[in-house]
């Protein structure tokens, strides 16, 4: 009677099932996001015509050191749920950089890796997902990211009146491979996101189920 009582009292609320697909697709999305990061910041100098990828990373790292990798990501956008160890066992992070530091300092850099050994067919779908996702979004992206950037001339008008037109005069000027500057970049990018989003949402549901929510 007692575990019966038990099992119902752990047992997901309405709201919480309602609500647990957006809380655990968005927390898969900001810890690959996290690793991403880096690559997304140079994929979107490449598009502005600042230089291959090599030449960005290295006027990035020179110009403003390693921080300029992160630069929109929030500090506090994650926080290891280390507390729920016991105080002797607790690693005490300070963020998720602080925890993807000291697990390959500790453990080496496959145990980022540790436990995926099961998951080879999600990673290739996630790769051929991710190429594709990126075949197919990078020209949207691309546009964007100029309409983002563009500075008025010196008589105050815009080089494009809207996404449209950006998208014209970039076919017109640059031909059709224009949209797809970057695209190793973007393809390195893309896939990655996609499989630890993936990976990261597999752990979240394993420990939302150890612990009965």
């Amino acid at each position: 009677m007692a575990d019966a009582k038990q099992q119902q009292a752990a047992a997901p609320t309405g709201v919480w099932k309602t609500i647990k697909p957006f809380v655990n697709g968005g927390a898969s999305g900001m810890l690959a996001t996290c690793v991403i990061q880096p690559i997304d910041m140079i994929k979107v100098k490449i598009q502005l015509g600042e230089g291959s990828a090599a030449q960005v990373a290295k006027t990035m790292y020179a110009n403003e050191g390693l921080g300029s990798f992160y630069k929109g990501l929030s500090a506090g956008l994650l926080r290891q749920a280390d507390s729920t160890l016991p105080a002797a066992q607790r690693r005490h992070y300070k963020n998720a950089f602080h925890a993807l530091y000291r697990i390959t300092a500790d453990e080496g850099v496959l145990a980022l890796w540790k436990g995926a050994g099961e998951y080879q067919t999600v990673i290739g779908a996630s790769a051929i997902s991710g190429f594709c996702a990126a075949a197919c979004s990078l020209p949207f992206d691309y546009v964007k990211t100029q309409i983002q950037k563009m500075q008025p001339d010196a008589t105050g008008k815009y080089p494009y009146t809207g996404s449209l037109d950006c998208a014209m005069q970039t076919l017109k000027t640059g031909g059709p491979f224009k949209f797809y500057s970057g695209f190793p970049v973007y393809c390195v990018r893309i896939a990655p996101h996609v499989m630890m989003t993936w990976l990261f949402l597999n752990q979240i549901q394993k420990y939302q189920k150890k612990i009965g929510i």
